[in-house]
């Protein structure tokens, strides 16, 4: 007998839901974006976000359902991201779940939805074995982690300031790009000189952990050469600024899995999706005889399909939330061990 379980992810501005079996079988994975609504705003806007979650939220279900060929009745468990996130968003794919938790009589559980995206590679690699390092870059999250098994962690490293998805969000905006920024840039970094301009690399920091990351220094550094040399070509203003970002993130997840002395890497995250992170970081691994591993595009993006995927995982150990599941806005992973800065 399968394990059906419905996922359902509202943490910003995606309204999802997912049915999946066993784990990793992808039944349906059913996404309504607000990038439409956001785009005029230059961002998402919270209010507007819960909003139009609430009109989704259940058409996307019932679409999840329909194409997964299931009813409710079919049901093992319903699970729900319930941070970190925008906690108006939350709280309107929290209440769905419990309701449907009650009245349907079939345990709810709870995902953090950072624990989402590390998952999001075994829908696609079921095979991926521990140890590994994960690498988790979003619009909201840049963080290192050693992985052991699918709920034990060790933070290795984070950005000390703007996660890498922000800095891709914030370098567009200065460069008149409309929201969101990284797949633009990310094209036109495609058709650009990326040695066209210097731009730092800050990657060794006095104080804390070697693989803590910083990108407000390069957003700062491409904003300061836009307005001595306004004329720069928009392409290689991408590239360039790229290829910076990207050549951190990698020597990062390289000299990680190195100090660990693991041969396994799972990339993570919306940034995930970037062609140039991917196709560096896998020939900078193999290199080395490492594996990389990342989802498909429409899995790096935030989905359900990963939050029913790992609910799985806490179903078959009955480690299930209560109907009284609340929002955490600034949920962090549970780490089992902090890093050590001497290195």
């Amino acid at each position: 007998m399968s394990c059906y379980i419905l996922g359902i992810e509202t943490s910003c501005d995606e309204t999802a839901a997912s049915v999946v079996a066993d784990g990793h079988k992808i039944l349906s994975n059913c996404i309504s974006s607000q990038i439409d609504i956001h785009q005029e705003f230059g961002g998402v806007v919270p209010e507007l976000a819960s909003r139009h979650h609430l009109e989704a939220i259940n058409p996307m279900v019932e679409l999840a359902l329909s194409k997964a060929g299931l009813d409710f009745d079919q049901l093992d468990a319903v699970a729900v991201t319930y941070g970190p996130g925008l906690i108006g968003s939350l709280l309107i794919g929290i209440a769905t779940a419990t309701a449907i938790s009650f009245t349907k009589h079939i345990p709810l559980i709870g995902i953090n939805h950072l624990e989402g995206h590390l998952y999001a590679p075994h829908l696609e690699h079921p095979d991926i074995e521990y140890p590994a390092v994960g690498l988790i870059v979003s619009g909201g999250h840049t963080e290192l982690i050693y992985i052991t098994a699918h709920d034990r962690y060790e933070l290795l490293g984070q950005t000390r300031d703007d996660a890498a998805g922000e800095a891709f969000d914030k370098v567009a905006k200065v460069m008149g790009l409309p929201y969101p920024g990284g797949p633009i840039i990310n094209k036109l970094a495609g058709e650009g000189n990326p040695k066209a301009i210097p731009l730092p690399r800050w990657t060794i920091f006095k104080n804390g952990h070697p693989f803590d990351f910083s990108f407000s220094g390069l957003k700062t550094a491409v904003i300061y050469h836009l307005r001595k040399e306004p004329r720069t070509d928009p392409k290689d203003m991408a590239a360039s600024f790229q290829q910076a970002a990207v050549s951190v993130l990698v020597k990062h997840a390289i000299k990680a899995a190195r100090f660990k002395e693991v041969n396994t890497i799972i990339l993570a995250g919306g940034v995930a999706a970037n062609t140039a992170l991917r196709e560096s970081l896998t020939l900078e691994a193999e290199a080395r005889e490492m594996k990389v591993y990342f989802p498909s595009p429409i899995l790096c993006t935030d989905n359900a399909a990963m939050i029913a995927g790992f609910a799985y995982h806490k179903y078959i150990k009955s480690e299930f939330a209560s109907l009284d599941l609340n929002a955490v806005a600034n949920l962090r992973l549970k780490v089992t061990t902090q890093a050590s800065s001497n290195r």
